[in-house]
């Protein structure tokens, strides 16, 4: 089985409210998770297919280069939005992704009625924005942490790519 065409698991959110009926009319369980998605690494897929595998249909929410620069700070993201969504949309486990303004999701969360929301294990119930978590509540979603992969973090992996950066410099660039 061939995934379908990337492009086509790209949504507006008003075209995505549409594809959440549909998959509430079907009976579908849809999860939700969102995040930045800078660099995709092994916690990324890792959490993914976890989130995946807890419903029927993975959604993926994408935060905006601008919420991303908001909470990450200058010099990121890496990638922008489009390309961070594309790459999310290429991945099997995920069904549907779209770009949110941000940097709080409570809206889009209000909209979608996801059934659950998984968020990774670096967060817990108290850690989550109180308008994402009263927006959850609202919706009657289950609330789902899952496991971090040590050693898997976007800031760690910049982190050795600098450093791996700065040990192959000549000698008159460190200066």
């Amino acid at each position: 089985m061939t995934d379908p065409e990337p492009l086509t698991r790209i949504f507006t959110l008003d075209d995505l409210l549409a594809f959440r009926e549909r998959a509430a009319a079907a009976g579908r369980r849809v999860v939700l998770t969102n995040g930045c998605f800078d660099l995709l690494h092994r916690g990324h897929l890792t959490y993914l297919q976890q989130s995946a595998a807890l419903g029927d249909v993975l959604i993926v929410a994408v935060n905006s280069d601008a919420s991303v620069r908001e909470l990450k700070g200058e010099g990121r993201p890496l990638n922008p939005e489009s390309d961070r969504a594309y790459a999310l949309a290429c991945l099997r486990s995920v069904d549907a992704t779209f770009i949110f303004p941000g940097p709080r999701l409570a809206a889009e969360i209000a909209a979608l009625k996801p059934d659950l929301y998984t968020k990774a294990g670096d967060y817990t119930l108290e850690s989550i924005d109180a308008s994402e978590r009263a927006a959850l509540l609202a919706a009657g979603a289950e609330i789902r942490f899952l496991p971090l992969v040590n050693g898997h973090s976007t800031t760690s992996h910049l982190r050795r790519i600098q450093s791996r950066l700065d040990d192959a410099a000549p000698e008159h660039w460190k200066s």
